[in-house]
Order: C-alpha cells, then structure tokens, then sequence
C-alpha cells in the first residue's frame, strides 16, 4: 500500500464523517419517498398489509411535482462581444450549434429531471463533465446524490470531488478485471458471491482516480486531468448554514404523524362496526348473520356499544395535512383543491407564490452550475481533440441541422455561453407573454434580448433571420397584390390589363410548383431584352454626343448639348419637330382688333 493510496482512503474516510449527518438525513427521506415508514420507525406501524401506510405519500408528489416544473431545459447561447461582426456572429451561431450537440448528446433533457429531483429532495445535485471515447465528445452527467462529497474553496468553487459507489464482485470485474487480485473468488458448490465492494472515484483539478478504500486504497484506474481544473460541478440549495439540506427534511415526522392518525382512524372504524351487541333481557336467542331475526319485547334497546371517538382526532388530521403542505412549501392548489375565487381577489396565482419562487430559485442555481458544465466541456474538447474535424447532428426547435467542426477553430479558445431560463421564469405564460410584449412595446428592450429570454430553446441569430426573411416576403405579396389591383382602373380606361394578367398568372404558376416567392416574383418582372439596334442613340448605332469628345454630366456632353440629340436638332423637339407657335388674338383698349403670334422655344432642363 503507497502512502497516495492512505491520503485517498484517509480523505475518502475524512469526508464521510463530516457529511455524515447530511447522509442520515439523506438516507431518512429516501426511506420515506419509496414508502419504507415502517422501517424509519417500526413501533408506529403494525405487521400486516398496512404496514406502510394508507395515506398519500405527500412528500414523494410534491418532490416529483417540482421536479417536472423545474426540469425543462434553458436556452443555450453563445454570444460574441463583436455581435454586429457578420463573422464574430457567425462563429458565435456555430458555437451554439457544438453546444446544442453536447446537450443532445449527454441527454440532459432527460437528465435534468433526476438531477431536479434530487435537488429538492436532497438540496444539492451533483455532475461533472466526462470524456467518451468511442464517440470522441465530452459528455455531461448528473450524478447520484447519496455517497458523493464535495470540497468547496472559499467562493463556492468545487476543488475536489469524490463519488462512492456499491458494486457486486461480478459488476466489479467486468469494468475493472485488475480488482480480481484482491478480491478472493466465491467458495461453495453454485459459486454464489452476494458481497458488494465500494468504490471511489476520485476527481481533482490535476488527475482524476478510481480505487478501493475497502481494499487498502487499491487504484483501480488514474489519468491526468488536461484541463487543470475540477471536472465536477455541484448544484446546493439555498439553506442558512451552507450544508445542503433538503426541502422535506423537517416534514418526515408530519408525514409518519399523518399515517398514524389515518391508520388509527381506520382502527377506529373497524372497532365501532365489530363492537359487541347490547340485547334486553328478554331476548333469549342471538341470530346472526343477513335477515336473521331476533324475538324481544324492547327493540329500541337492541345497540351496539359505542366507540367514542373524540371530534379533535379528526381535526388534527386536518392541521397535519396543513403542516405537511406548509412545512414542504406544496401549495393545495397545485392538488386541485382551491377556493379561490376573483370575487373574493384571492386568484390561484397568489396561492401559487411560494411554489413560483421556489421554481425560480432553482432555475437561478442550475443556470450558472449548466453554464460551468458547458464552459468546461467546451475547454476540455479543444485540449483533448483540437485537430479532429467531426460532423454533428442535432435538432434545434424541431429543425435537424448538421455541422461540421474542428476545435481549435470552431472553438479556438472562446468557451463562453449565456445559459437563460429567461426574463419571465416564475411567471404563467400569460403574463409571462403579456410582460414581455409591453416591454418590447415600450423600447425598454430590443427584439434580440426577448428572444435570448424565452424560456425554450431557441437560436436567436437564424430567428431574426427567418424573421426579416419572412417581411420582406410579406412585403412582395403585398406588392404583387396592389399591383393586380389596378386591373379594373385599366379596363375602365379602356386599356389592356393583359400584361398585368400575364405576370400575376406567371406567379401563381411558379408557387404551384413549389418555387420560393422571391425567385416567381423576380422571374415574372424580368425586363425584357430590347430587339437589335433599339433604344441605339444615332442613326448608324453609335452616339453623335461622344464623337466630339469626353461624355459630360448625365444626359448633357461637355460642348453643353443634349446626349442622345442629332446635330441641329438641338432645342427643337422630338425628332426636329418645330417649336410650338402660339397665335393670341384680342381687343385694345380702345376696342380695335389686335393680333399675336409667337414662338416659344424651350431646352428642356
């Protein structure tokens, strides 16, 4: 045995004793939440079929009920301090695509409700990042509660972290077959071995390590760790003193209560129907059983002795039911019983308050322990696999997408990611969605910001894409159709609205095939190809304005003559046909005839 082998053991045994309440109260509600209360206190519950108790287990709903509110995913995005870079935003898009194959990869969407679950339970969750081989990707996972240790730095940091396990001897071997040296083999004649080993891993910021404290400390396996920082993380909730403690912890007593009393009640009834029959004296034969008959002359004494049964012992049903509810923070109206009423002004909403906060507090410490989890697999995918390109599959907002990437370039040193459960988490959908479009309206945050806080997950770089892509299509159609429109104005003026048909029915034809909008649109108003020799200033096809020289500004040449305009016919109109002459005929003032003609000449400017 090496003295590496006695630091570990004596660290492994080291840590168990400090948590060692924290395991006793771990191991008493899990006791509870499988329906094992005879065992926590035997003397309370009596031999038989109701041994367990015949009361809902309360504590095992609520912690299942929070686990599914809280378990949902959050929204996973990277974001790049040089977002208005097409290419700092497009590094950042496929950085959240590597970060959505890791999550679809590790399944944490299914993790997160074991990892919830044992959060309320047991007030903290453990996980850590871990390398798969055979798929050449680090994975994340959540691990059991029970038998796992942490030791935190003075900012809450995870600098070690050891996980115990309980294996059986032929578990043992089939992972690790270098244990076979110290564990003896199964004598008898079927060769059954039910002994189970404990084993330890070991993680640190250098190496991480497997090995045996039941076995002197045997190293079953040890690797360096190419990070050079703790792989685990650890999720802890709130509590007043820093030791994790869960949210049932000062209602298992409630709950035994509760049992009890229904178990006592039962009791009670099955006495008041099997009590004695009380017969006057002059009955002298006792019929038992459906329709028999008893002869005597007062049957108005013929009774059973009551059981009297105090109307206290049913209240305090009651008060336990509260105290279990209170002491759990499980409010009644997450059980369908509620009074609420909006006459009253007591909505559910308010009922739901304590439930609401305790789902945002969660939300709170998982985002920042799923944000270390990302931040570190990141990190660790670059030191361990930089040069190997690998293509990943995935599906975002039920879209598969497929990509690409190596790591020293994809990743390249940047392992940062914005983990969101979104602006509006606690909140109903209702006004979750009514909170947010008021402050949209009101400028106080940009479209790009509400997006990042939907509490789904969402890619908000392709949205605003789809987004504008999506308008500006609107705005096509909206164009083609006030373009139709001037249909019947056409045909009123006597004009022929058979382009116009022409075009809108060339439309309609290319979307029945399935072609996009924009390319129909495009294809209907190409123009056309003038004929040869048309729209060719001059006579002979060539320009008469840029044979004397540099072509001037616009439509004017540098001599100050119209571009486009035959010599001589400058001034004169289209063609060289003449000016307008205008004749003007009229009275003097003393009532003689008086004629005009003139001629206007105008240069068009």
């Amino acid at each position: 045995m090496t003295d590496f082998s006695k630091d570990l053991k004596s660290k492994y045994e080291r840590l168990r004793s400090n948590y060692a309440s924290r395991d006793a109260r771990m191991g008493l509600v899990r006791m509870i939440r499988q329906g094992r209360m005879n065992e926590v206190y035997p003397d309370l519950f009596p031999a038989g079929p109701l041994n367990m108790g015949i009361v809902a287990n309360m504590i095992d709903v609520a912690a299942h009920d929070l686990a599914e509110v809280l378990a949902p995913l959050p929204a996973f995005n990277c974001a790049s301090a040089k977002s208005v870079s097409d290419s700092a935003r497009k590094f950042a898009e496929k950085r959240s695509l590597i970060v959505q194959g890791y999550v679809a990869h590790s399944d944490l969407g299914r993790q997160m409700y074991r990892a919830a679950d044992q959060y309320f339970t047991y007030g903290h969750s453990p996980s850590m990042i871990e390398i798969d081989d055979d798929n050449k990707m680090p994975r994340i996972t959540f691990c059991d509660a029970l038998g796992s240790y942490p030791v935190f730095d003075r900012w809450g940091n995870v600098k070690e972290a050891m996980f115990s396990y309980t294996l059986t001897r032929d578990e043992l071997l089939d992972k690790y077959p270098q244990a076979a040296r110290v564990i003896k083999p199964p004598t008898g004649s079927y060769n059954m071995d039910k002994s189970t080993h404990t084993v330890v891993r070991y993680h640190s910021a250098t190496q991480n390590i497997m090995f045996m404290p039941d076995k002197e400390g045997l190293i079953l396996e040890q690797y360096a760790n190419p990070v050079g920082i703790c792989l685990a993380e650890w999720t802890v909730r709130p509590t007043v003193d820093g030791e994790p403690r869960g949210q049932f912890d000062d209602v298992v007593g409630v709950q035994l209560a509760k049992g009890r009393m229904a178990l006592l009640a039962l009791e009670a009834a099955n006495k008041s129907v099997q009590a004695p029959l009380v017969l006057p004296p002059d009955a002298q034969e006792l019929a038992l059983g459906p329709d028999s008959v008893l002869r005597t002359a007062s049957a108005e004494k013929v009774r059973r002795i009551p059981l009297e049964v105090p109307s206290s012992a049913f209240a305090e049903q009651g008060i336990l039911d509260s105290e279990l509810r209170n002491g759990s923070r499980y409010p009644e109206v997450r059980t369908g019983n509620t009074d609420s009423s909006i006459v009253t002004g007591r909505g559910v909403q308010a009922l739901m308050g304590g439930f609401d906060t305790q789902i945002r507090a969660g939300q709170a410490m998982f985002a920042k322990t799923l944000e270390n989890l990302v931040s570190k697999a990141l990190e660790l995918d670059e030191k361990i696999y930089p040069d190997l390109e690998r293509t990943m599959r995935g599906n975002m907002q039920g879209t598969p997408y497929e990509i690409k990437y190596k790591p020293s370039r994809d990743i390249k040193g940047d392992y940062t990611v914005d983990v969101q459960y979104g602006l509006m988490a606690g909140l109903d959908p209702n006004r979750a969605l009514v909170f947010g479009l008021q402050a949209r309206g009101d400028k106080l945050i940009s479209r790009d910001f509400l997006r990042r806080q939907m509490p789904f997950s969402l890619d908000a770089t392709e949205e605003e894409q789809m987004v504008d892509i999506e308008e500006m299509r609107d705005a096509l159609k909206t164009a083609v159709a006030g373009y139709a429109q001037s249909i019947p104005v056409m045909a009123q003026q006597g004009q022929d609205p058979g382009e116009i048909l022409e075009r809108v029915a060339e439309i309609i034809s290319g979307r029945e095939k399935g072609k996009p909008i924009e390319s129909v649109i495009t294809d209907a108003f190409a123009p056309e190809e003038p004929p040869p020799g048309e729209g060719i200033p001059g006579i002979d096809g060539t320009d008469p304005a840029a044979q004397g020289g540099s072509p001037g500004v616009g439509g004017i040449n540098s001599d100050g003559t119209m571009r486009g305009v035959a010599p001589g016919q400058q001034g004169m109109g289209p063609g060289g046909r003449p000016d307008l002459s205008m004749l003007l005929a009229g009275l003097s003032s003393r009532g003689e005839p008086q004629m005009q003609a003139n001629v206007s000449r105008r240069i068009p400017i």
